[in-house]
């Protein structure tokens, strides 16, 4: 059963301004990915929808994550169509997101009050997607953008809320770019979590590498 309103996961992503995401087949490596972001100071993780059977590593995820990270939010990236976003939450993903704008998603999400980030990348995509109800924009794939597109989409939109996905790195410089154009949150895969990390089964460092990136956030915003 869902656990938080879509405001107050709103007001949480806004406060904590990270989303950590991944994906992996073996569901003991996503827990101790999710663990590790948790102790790190994350409040948010999107488990990205690759691979066969991704909706049973997920559900094996949640339960894990309900017992032993009971504020962590959990959701679901790369889903393209309504069938998996009503499946994903079923199994209890409290926020739904999508590399590309699909008005059958947000329908489905609208439905049941939950956020759907859909990914978008013009000025006239991110207006529909508000249209249908969408708080929170990904702009995906963020590298190709840049900061400067945030400032260009804020100036005649400064309601708009972009989390950039796709193109954002662990280092203040790029943070502070980013936070400073404007964005609500930002979402970090591979270059937070990375492959060698992954690898090693060096999770310590990993939940440094959060706490580091949460520290770095928060001091950029204040500046």
């Amino acid at each position: 059963m869902r656990k938080h309103s879509r405001p107050e996961i709103a007001t949480k992503l806004k406060e904590t301004g990270l989303v950590p995401l991944f994906y992996h087949a073996n569901s003991q490596i996503v827990k101790d990915v999710v663990l590790a972001c948790y102790k790190g100071g994350a409040r948010f993780f999107e488990f990205t929808n690759r691979g066969e059977f991704a909706h049973e590593v997920f559900a094996e995820v949640i339960r894990y994550s309900r017992k032993h990270c009971p504020e962590m939010i959990l959701g679901v990236g790369s889903v393209t169509d309504a069938a998996s976003a009503s499946l994903y939450m079923s199994l209890g993903a409290e926020f739904v997101v999508s590399p590309v704008l699909r008005e059958d998603v947000a329908k489905v999400c609208n439905r049941r009050k939950i956020h759907y980030l859909p990914g978008c990348g013009s000025l006239n995509e991110i207006s529909i997607a508000e249209e249908l109800g969408c708080e929170i924009i990904k702009l995906f794939p963020a590298a190709v953008y840049g900061p400067q597109f945030v400032k260009a989409v804020k100036g005649p939109q400064p309601w708009t809320s972009l989390m950039p996905s796709g193109g954002v790195s662990p280092d203040r410089e790029n943070l502070k770019n980013w936070f400073d154009s404007g964005v609500f949150c930002v979402g970090m895969g591979s270059s937070l979590i990375t492959k060698s990390l992954i690898e090693q089964g060096d999770y310590s460092a990993l939940e440094k590498n959060v706490s580091n990136v949460l520290k770095i956030i928060s001091e950029v915003r204040n500046e």
